[in-house]
């Protein structure tokens, strides 16, 4: 059965409640999946799992330290991610405050790694963003991130 990680850094917990519903998209389309706080993720982990979703809110324009500070220690493992579904999400507290420069960073390295990149047509392209707290526009799309993971990891796991 296919596997996916979702992992979150949430300081007040926005972004964990953005994780969980996309978990929940992801639950839908019968994809086992785990909600991690990245406190509780090593880089080795993310080698057990099929699809990768990592979620963080934005500071400075950018990926909060304990984000990067797992994608930094993944290095060790480089090459070794490729070809693994990622997405990204990400809150702030200010509309223009961030959230796609966050987003992009974050698929930047997955990127690096080899992954392949669920991105949306539907709005909200890069990934989910939220201001503060999600709402149900961002809870929406949160859950259809979800799905579209699944069923990405699914289709490349076919044959």
């Amino acid at each position: 059965m296919e596997r996916a990680l979702v992992v979150y850094y949430s300081r007040g917990g926005n972004t964990k409640k953005m994780a969980e519903s996309i978990a929940e998209g992801i639950k839908e389309e019968k994809v086992e999946v785990e909600v991690r706080d990245v406190k509780d993720v090593k880089a080795e982990d993310l080698l057990g799992y099929d699809a990768i979703v990592i979620g963080s809110p934005t500071y400075y324009g950018g990926m909060a330290a304990e984000i990067k500070k797992l994608f930094d220690e993944s290095v060790k493992f480089h090459g070794k991610l490729d070809g693994k579904v990622g997405a990204a999400f990400s809150s702030s507290g200010e509309i223009g405050g961030g959230n796609e420069t966050t987003i992009h960073n974050i698929l930047n390295a997955m990127l690096i790694h080899g992954m392949i990149i669920q991105g949306d047509w539907k709005g909200d392209h890069y990934g989910p963003v939220s201001i503060n707290l999600p709402d149900s526009r961002v809870t929406k799309k949160c859950v259809r991130l979800g799905s579209r993971v699944a069923n990405l990891v699914k289709k490349l796991n076919c044959c």
